[in-house]
Protein backbone atom coordinates (compact mmCIF):
# COMPACT_ATOMS: atom_id res chain seq x y z
CA UNK A 1 0.00 0.00 0.00
CA UNK A 2 1.51 3.22 -0.92
CA UNK A 3 2.52 5.59 1.80
CA UNK A 4 2.45 2.95 4.57
CA UNK A 5 5.67 2.63 6.44
CA UNK A 6 6.90 -0.61 7.16
CA UNK A 7 6.15 -2.23 11.02
CA UNK A 8 9.14 -1.30 13.13
CA UNK A 9 10.99 -4.11 14.20
CA UNK A 10 10.38 -4.93 18.35
CA UNK A 11 12.50 -4.62 21.13
CA UNK A 12 11.79 -6.83 23.89
CA UNK A 13 14.39 -7.01 27.34
CA UNK A 14 14.95 -10.42 28.92
CA UNK A 15 16.57 -11.95 32.01
CA UNK A 16 17.75 -15.29 32.13
CA UNK A 17 19.12 -17.33 35.00
CA UNK A 18 22.87 -19.44 33.27
CA UNK A 19 24.25 -22.66 35.03
CA UNK A 20 27.40 -22.80 35.15
CA UNK A 21 27.78 -26.67 35.52
CA UNK A 22 30.80 -29.46 35.21
CA UNK A 23 31.92 -32.49 35.61
CA UNK A 24 35.83 -32.62 35.53
CA UNK A 25 37.25 -30.91 32.79
CA UNK A 26 33.38 -31.36 30.99
CA UNK A 27 30.74 -28.72 30.69
CA UNK A 28 27.27 -28.67 30.60
CA UNK A 29 25.56 -27.22 27.83
CA UNK A 30 22.06 -27.50 25.48
CA UNK A 31 22.20 -27.42 21.77
CA UNK A 32 20.12 -24.41 20.52
CA UNK A 33 16.39 -25.65 18.37
CA UNK A 34 14.61 -23.71 15.85
CA UNK A 35 12.24 -22.54 18.64
CA UNK A 36 14.99 -20.60 20.19
CA UNK A 37 14.16 -16.90 20.45
CA UNK A 38 17.20 -15.05 21.21
CA UNK A 39 20.39 -16.57 20.23
CA UNK A 40 20.35 -19.04 16.72
CA UNK A 41 19.52 -22.32 16.78
CA UNK A 42 22.47 -25.15 16.61
CA UNK A 43 24.56 -23.16 18.77
CA UNK A 44 25.69 -24.67 22.04
CA UNK A 45 24.26 -22.59 25.01
CA UNK A 46 24.51 -22.58 28.63
CA UNK A 47 21.37 -24.44 30.50
CA UNK A 48 18.56 -22.56 31.68
CA UNK A 49 16.71 -19.36 30.56
CA UNK A 50 14.07 -16.64 31.08
CA UNK A 51 12.89 -16.01 34.53
CA UNK A 52 8.58 -15.52 34.00
CA UNK A 53 6.69 -12.89 35.79
CA UNK A 54 6.87 -13.04 39.80
CA UNK A 55 9.37 -15.47 39.60
CA UNK A 56 12.94 -15.72 41.75
CA UNK A 57 15.86 -16.59 39.48
CA UNK A 58 17.25 -19.37 41.25
CA UNK A 59 13.62 -20.95 41.55
CA UNK A 60 13.44 -20.23 37.24
CA UNK A 61 17.28 -21.88 37.37
CA UNK A 62 15.98 -25.02 39.00
CA UNK A 63 13.01 -25.12 36.78
CA UNK A 64 14.89 -24.50 33.52
CA UNK A 65 17.51 -27.38 34.16
CA UNK A 66 15.28 -29.75 34.96
CA UNK A 67 13.27 -28.82 31.95
CA UNK A 68 16.37 -28.56 29.91
CA UNK A 69 18.40 -31.44 31.39
CA UNK A 70 16.50 -33.69 33.26
CA UNK A 71 19.02 -33.08 36.61
CA UNK A 72 17.80 -31.48 39.93
CA UNK A 73 19.84 -28.28 41.12
CA UNK A 74 20.83 -28.60 44.82
CA UNK A 75 22.42 -25.76 45.01
CA UNK A 76 23.41 -22.52 43.55
CA UNK A 77 25.23 -19.31 43.98
CA UNK A 78 25.08 -16.20 41.61
CA UNK A 79 28.87 -15.39 39.89
CA UNK A 80 28.28 -12.49 37.74
CA UNK A 81 25.83 -10.66 35.92
CA UNK A 82 26.42 -9.89 31.97
CA UNK A 83 24.37 -8.30 28.95
CA UNK A 84 23.59 -8.94 25.39
CA UNK A 85 22.24 -7.96 22.92
CA UNK A 86 20.66 -9.97 19.68
CA UNK A 87 18.55 -9.72 16.82
CA UNK A 88 16.52 -12.55 15.54
CA UNK A 89 13.08 -12.78 13.78
CA UNK A 90 12.51 -9.11 13.52
CA UNK A 91 12.86 -8.75 17.64
CA UNK A 92 16.06 -6.68 19.06
CA UNK A 93 16.88 -8.47 22.31
CA UNK A 94 18.15 -6.74 25.11
CA UNK A 95 19.60 -9.98 27.59
CA UNK A 96 20.40 -9.45 31.07
CA UNK A 97 21.77 -12.74 32.19
CA UNK A 98 22.96 -13.86 35.42
CA UNK A 99 25.32 -16.76 35.71
CA UNK A 100 25.17 -19.40 38.65
CA UNK A 101 28.13 -21.84 39.70
CA UNK A 102 25.44 -24.77 39.90
CA UNK A 103 25.92 -28.46 41.96
CA UNK A 104 23.47 -30.99 40.58
CA UNK A 105 22.29 -34.21 41.49
CA UNK A 106 23.01 -37.34 39.87
CA UNK A 107 20.88 -38.20 36.83
CA UNK A 108 20.48 -39.03 32.82
CA UNK A 109 20.33 -36.11 30.72
CA UNK A 110 17.18 -35.92 28.86
CA UNK A 111 15.31 -32.73 27.45
CA UNK A 112 12.14 -33.25 29.40
CA UNK A 113 10.49 -29.85 27.72
CA UNK A 114 8.86 -30.82 24.38
CA UNK A 115 8.78 -27.89 21.77
CA UNK A 116 10.99 -25.94 23.74
CA UNK A 117 14.43 -24.43 22.56
CA UNK A 118 16.26 -26.67 23.53
CA UNK A 119 17.39 -29.58 20.89
CA UNK A 120 19.73 -31.93 23.07
CA UNK A 121 22.27 -31.77 26.25
CA UNK A 122 25.32 -32.72 26.99
CA UNK A 123 28.32 -33.09 29.10
CA UNK A 124 31.16 -31.79 26.59
CA UNK A 125 34.57 -30.87 27.37
CA UNK A 126 35.35 -27.33 27.99
CA UNK A 127 38.00 -26.96 25.65
CA UNK A 128 36.18 -28.43 22.77
CA UNK A 129 33.83 -26.29 20.94
CA UNK A 130 35.02 -23.29 19.38
CA UNK A 131 33.63 -20.04 19.92
CA UNK A 132 31.64 -19.64 16.82
CA UNK A 133 29.59 -22.95 17.77
CA UNK A 134 28.99 -21.26 21.06
CA UNK A 135 26.07 -18.44 21.92
CA UNK A 136 27.98 -15.48 23.18
CA UNK A 137 26.22 -16.52 26.71
CA UNK A 138 28.35 -19.80 26.72
CA UNK A 139 31.55 -18.28 25.26
CA UNK A 140 30.99 -16.12 28.56
CA UNK A 141 30.01 -18.85 30.78
CA UNK A 142 33.30 -20.82 30.22
CA UNK A 143 35.87 -18.16 30.75
CA UNK A 144 33.45 -17.84 34.24
CA UNK A 145 33.99 -21.45 34.63
CA UNK A 146 37.51 -21.38 34.27
CA UNK A 147 37.99 -18.75 37.57
CA UNK A 148 35.79 -21.21 39.57
CA UNK A 149 37.65 -23.18 42.03
CA UNK A 150 37.39 -27.29 41.24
Amino acid sequence: MAGTEPAADEVRSRISAYALARSGDRMLLTRLSEASPVFDPGLWHLPGGGIDAGEQPQAALARELYEETGLELLHSRLVDARTYTAYRRGVHWNLVALFYAVELAPGELTVRETGGSTAEVRWLPSAGPADTELSPAAVDGRALMEGLPG
